[in-house]
């Protein structure tokens, strides 16, 4: 045996960017988490060998997650038993976790690469190591397929296949390349390195280390010649799950006796397991493979022993819930999510066409059977299309980013301040990171004493305590990184004392800046509060009266309220609604004199809803939307529309826009055909944007047909004309709902429909057509997107009669005479050819056919003629003539009717000799209208009365009759027979046959007869009986006695008469009393009585009939 191998240098951790098909995300921080490390070592065969890892916890906030891997994704967790054990300790002092793997005799398949995995939270740790195995003693290894081994000896099903004994060093043998059997490691030995992994994904091969090495191995195996075997398993055996694997061999000797082992224990014949020898031919058939037969399989004879793997593929992984639609932001987080039919496989993700690796941007996720793409924040260079692929099937989503847009949710407003009074701009945007800068007419504002700017939450503000003249103008807030501005004028209120005389009339002072638009109108917005500040002059104060129309508003308190000071009139509104709209009157008056000014209030809002959303066509990949506006513009003109759309039974919106849509017709492009979606739309105006409109009706993007192929003229006569053609080459997810056919004349444009209802199948007859005029033909398919591009006769064809000779196409199996029994049925249906349409007449025996005799239904293109109950005179000869002015054609039916044939006449014994007797008749009077096929025979001994068949289907009208017994007397019958089968009656022999004994002379002692009288005995008493209405039933006894008694049956003693629902039989003394279908009324107590001259004797018996519920019953509380 080669020297094992000496223990490697570890292995440094794999780095977090490379990525392995199937392996599980890996976590995003990797630390130095292990205090000792287990080392690769060289164990012993047959010896135990463990392995230490130990985990400083003292910084980690949970238990850490210990896993002992063999490759890169055998979790030997799963394994634990006999074979692998694992143990875990904590020394709380220290911190320290203790992992221990004890690995109980180690076996060749035990060598290979381990790794240990320890995680907690988001930070992981790693480590590999070697274990070699070395033999006690050298054992030459006769086939190198014995490497192949499973993991764990807990029994044939236990541990995972593991190539990893063929990594030992082996004595190299004279290289004969074997050529395996053609499958996946065919494909394999002739791909590229580079296609392994693919290869591997595409047939659902996991262990591709494995893979790798027994592919390397298998040019390396040289078969030794065998004493037992001339052919051997094959290296191994490739199956998809659920199909039959067959192994077989060849051995020299054909009595040898094989046993087949798996995974080492002997495989007893089972329904899953058969065995089959033909010569030296041995059998291992495996029905319905699952993943348990994956397995290493023996074959001994004896000494010697034969191997072979077999590897079981699991199904193709489909997806089951697609990939959707994906819309956001920059910035935000992106899940894609799709579930697969399999647990814990493999997917691959790709973007336009590319394949994805694990990097800090893309991360993979999976749970059982469900998958997740995540980007943690999206950008503009992830917009694209995502593909999640399997071997199965794959799903596409489109991935939209558009930029942040900040929503303003309470913009800022003017402001009208005395001296010395605080002022306070206030305003409120959706993002509560958002930074900004407050401006003054374009300048930089710069925090101060007096001035101080604030950002809490979503709300900014800046406030300037004690205003002066100077801190008038235009203030603008700026959000950083957004092109946004909001802007509100301060207004400075400059208190002038003038000395006035004492009377002054009063004067209302309005200030035409700020919100309003025009001179005395006034703009709010729907929920914003206005606060009309009107200033007053006047001596002596003037009295202030508000109005709205007729109505006054003096209230103080509320929603609306008028608040008065010196000089200075207020009119508030608190959050505006559409209802305070309206023309606003204020009156000052005193007694220099009065005042009066017109306000007009508008409040503008956000509009109403987009009303009658809908699709009103489709294309391939497109769907036309049309909507109504909205019917209020919250009094500002409608800007524009924004559209979105998802797919049915989806709750993920599409954004389809982001710039604002001025149209009420809208083309969605870029959806998948077959797929329904639905639509909704949003109107804005300059207040902001509508709440969405109501869902539109499901639509599915469906392109309409391609034109239909091969249109040709089928037949032409002199007013129609007959189409046919093939479905289209395209036809897409919509279907074909049927084809329209159009003409016109030659040369003219104007096309005609024939049909007004679209037909269904690949033909049709044009009618109403001009005889002697040329005319072109198209047909177009019509599907639910509209019609496909019409297919054309370029060529004009001319309606005219086309005369062609009549022919008869008579049937194969109405070419010979055609037989039928009487009462059968007779339907004969004959297709012929000619046009025009032929005139048809049927003969009979040369004569018209008579319309009572037979019913003839003829069309275009055959003749039926029916009987619907043969008779012997419907038997003779039935000609068809065909006829085209002129030119004729005829065929010509023989029909004979028959029946079972009449009974031999004459039937004579004519000679007795020996044990023989002579028999001769006559053929019958009435043959059944068809030649006799035979006789039988039948003898009956005088005594017993019971007949024996003597010979069958006997052609002569004679035959001899043998085995006759001495001392009998036979009579005899005979049956005829044709093709009907036996004639009801037989014709009896006129005579007997006696058989004399000849040559013996006994002389018997004189016979004293006993006297067999007896009176009736039963010896069989009826029995009690129970039974289930509705179902037939029997009671039996048995009587002796001589004479033969007579027999009376009785119900409730009264005697049963002839009753169709009672049948008595009487067999050798056996009588049985048969019930069919008995009722409720049919149980009681029932009287066998038999009576003759010497006495008579009784049994009886009680019947009870139970019903089916009250048996459903009973069997229920059994149960119980």
């Amino acid at each position: 045996m080669p020297e094992p191998k000496k223990p490697g240098p570890k292995k440094e951790a794999a780095p977090p960017a490379e990525t392995v098909p199937g392996e599980e995300p890996q976590p995003a921080q990797i630390t130095g988490l292990f205090v000792e490390r287990p080392q690769s070592a060289t164990a012993i065969k047959g010896k135990d060998i463990t392995f230490v890892a130990k985990v400083d916890s003292s910084t980690l906030l949970r238990k850490p997650v210990m896993k002992w891997l063999k490759g890169k994704w055998m979790d030997l967790g799963s394994k634990a038993g006999k074979h692998l054990k694992f143990k875990e300790t904590y020394d709380r002092n220290t911190k320290i976790y203790t992992y221990e793997m004890t690995i109980v005799k180690v076996v060749d398949g035990d060598a290979g690469g381990y790794r240990c995995e320890v995680t907690a939270k988001d930070k992981c740790d790693s480590c590999t190591f070697e274990i070699t195995v070395e033999a006690v003693e050298e054992v030459q290894q006769t086939n190198i397929l014995e490497a192949f081994k499973r993991s764990g000896d807990a029994g044939e099903d236990a541990g995972d296949l593991d190539f990893s004994g063929l990594l030992k060093k082996r004595e190299r043998k004279k290289e004969e390349p074997t050529e395996p059997e053609v499958d996946v490691w065919e494909i394999l030995k002739n791909a590229k390195p580079c296609d392994y992994e693919k290869i591997a994904f595409q047939y659902g091969i996991t262990d591709l280390r494995g893979m790798l090495k027994r592919l390397k191995m298998m040019r390396k195996v040289e078969p030794k010649k065998s004493d037992a075997f001339i052919r051997k398993l094959e290296p191994a055996y490739s199956v998809e799950k659920g199909k039959r694997i067959i192994m077989s061999v060849e051995l020299a000797d054909d009595n040898a006796q094989v046993k087949w082992l798996k995974n080492g224990q002997e495989i007893k014949p089972s329904a899953k397991y058969l065995f089959e020898s033909i010569g030296g031919i041995r059998k291992l058939i495996i029905n319905k493979s699952t993943l348990s037969d994956d397995a290493a399989y023996e074959c001994v004879v004896g000494e010697e022993k034969c191997f072979t793997e077999v590897f079981v593929q699991e199904p193709p992984v489909t997806i089951t819930k697609l990939l959707d639609d994906i819309h956001v932001v920059v910035g935000e987080r992106v899940e894609f999510e799709v579930e697969v039919s399999e647990e814990g496989a493999n997917v691959i993700w790709m973007k336009d066409g590319v394949e994805l690796s694990r990097d800090g941007k893309y991360r993979f996720k999976k749970d059982g059977k469900k998958h997740w793409l995540i980007i943690n924040e999206a950008s503009k260079e992830d917009i694209g299309t995502y593909c999640v692929c399997t071997n199965g099937g794959q799903s596409k989503a489109e991935l939209e980013v558009e930029d942040k847009e900040l929503e303003v949710l309470q913009s800022i407003a003017d402001l009208t301040v005395k001296a010395a009074e605080q002022a306070v701009f206030k305003c409120e945007v959706s993002d509560e990171k958002v930074t900004g800068r407050w401006f003054k007419d374009g300048v930089e504002v710069i925090p101060g004493k007096r001035i101080k700017m604030t950002h809490i939450g979503r709300v900014h503000k800046l406030t300037i305590d004690d205003v002066k003249p100077e801190d008038a103008g235009d203030y603008t807030f700026v959000p950083d990184g957004y092109a946004l501005s909001l802007s509100a004028k301060l207004n400075f209120l400059e208190i002038k004392i003038d000395y006035v005389p004492r009377q002054d009339p009063p004067k209302i002072h309005l200030d035409t800046t700020g919100s309003m638009v025009s001179k005395n109108t006034i703009i709010v917005v729907a929920g914003n509060k206005l606060r009309l500040d009107v200033e007053i002059t006047g001596e002596p104060a003037p009295t202030v009266c508000w109005r709205k129309g007729p109505i006054e508003l003096s209230s103080t308190e509320g929603r609306v309220r008028v608040e008065s000071r010196k000089n200075l009139s207020s009119f508030v509104i608190e959050g505006a609604e559409r209802g305070d709209e309206g023309l606003y009157c204020i009156t000052v008056t005193n007694p220099a004199g009065e005042d009066k000014a017109d306000l007009n209030i508008r409040v503008v809002d956000v509009p109403d809803a987009p009303e009658n959303v809908r699709c009103t066509g489709v294309g391939e990949d497109t769907a036309s939307i049309l909507w109504d506006p909205p019917k209020f513009d919250g009094g500002a003109p409608i800007k524009g529309y924004l559209m979105e759309r998802k797919k049915k039974g989806s709750s993920r919106w599409t954004k389809l826009n982001f710039d604002i849509y001025e149209s009420t017709v809208y083309e969605a492009k870029k959806m998948i055909e077959g797929v329904f979606y639905e639509m909704r739309v949003f109107a804005v105006n300059g207040i902001g944007v509508s709440q969405p409109s109501a869902t539109s009706k499901p639509f599915m993007p469906i392109a309409p047909t391609s034109e239909p192929t091969r249109l040709m003229v089928d037949d032409v006569t002199d007013n129609t004309c007959a189409l046919k053609w093939l479905p289209p080459d395209r036809v897409g997810a919509g279907g074909v709902d049927g084809y329209i056919i159009e003409y016109c004349l030659e040369g003219g444009s104007e096309w005609v429909q024939a049909n007004e209802v679209p037909v269904e199948k690949n033909m049709y007859r044009v009618r109403g057509l001009q005889v002697g005029e040329k005319y072109l033909f198209r047909v177009t398919a019509v599907n639910i997107a509209g019609r496909s591009p019409p297919a054309e006769i370029k060529q004009g064809v001319t309606i005219r009669e086309i005369t062609e000779r009549p022919k008869i196409r008579l049937p194969r199996q109405l070419r010979t005479k055609f037989i039928k029994k009487v009462g059968e049925k007779i339907n004969l249906v004959i297709p012929f050819q000619g046009k025009p349409r032929p005139v048809v007449n049927w003969f009979k025996d040369g004569t018209p056919l008579d319309s009572s005799l037979a019913n003839v239904r003829n069309s275009e293109v055959d003749s039926i003629l029916f009987i619907r109950q043969a008779t012997r005179e419907h038997s003779g000869q039935y000609t068809l003539s065909v006829q085209i002015e002129n030119m004729e054609d005829k065929a010509t039916i023989e029909i004979q009717v028959v029946e079972k044939p009449g009974p031999p006449v004459a039937v004579t014994v004519t000679d007795v000799w020996g044990f023989n007797a002579a028999l001769e008749w006559k053929p019958p009077k009435d043959n059944g209208n068809c030649d006799i096929t035979g006789y039988t025979v039948q003898k009956a001994d005088m005594k017993a009365k019971e007949w024996f068949t003597v010979y069958e289907h006997n052609r002569r009208p004679s035959c001899t009759v043998s085995d006759l017994v001495m001392g009998n007397e036979y009579t005899f019958r005979v049956f005829s027979e044709n093709i009907c089968g036996l004639s009801e009656d037989a014709g009896v022999s006129k005579n007997t046959a006696v058989i004399a004994k000849t040559g013996l002379h006994y002389k018997p002692q004189p016979f004293k007869e006993r006297d067999m009288s007896s009176s009736p005995k039963f010896i069989t008493p009826l029995v009690d009986r129970s039974v289930v209405a509705g179902y037939n039933t029997a009671i039996s006894c048995a009587v002796r006695g001589y004479p033969r008694p007579k027999i009376i049956w009785m119900k409730n003693k009264m005697i049963i008469g002839a009753d169709p629902k009672f049948l008595m039989q009487n067999n050798q003394g056996v009588l049985t009393l048969n019930i069919r279908k008995p009722s409720l009324f049919d149980g009681g107590q029932y009287i066998c009585k038999a009576v003759n001259e010497l006495g008579e004797d009784q049994v009886e018996c009680r019947l009870e009939v139970r019903v089916i519920k009250e048996v459903i019953k009973e069997k229920e509380e059994a149960k119980k």
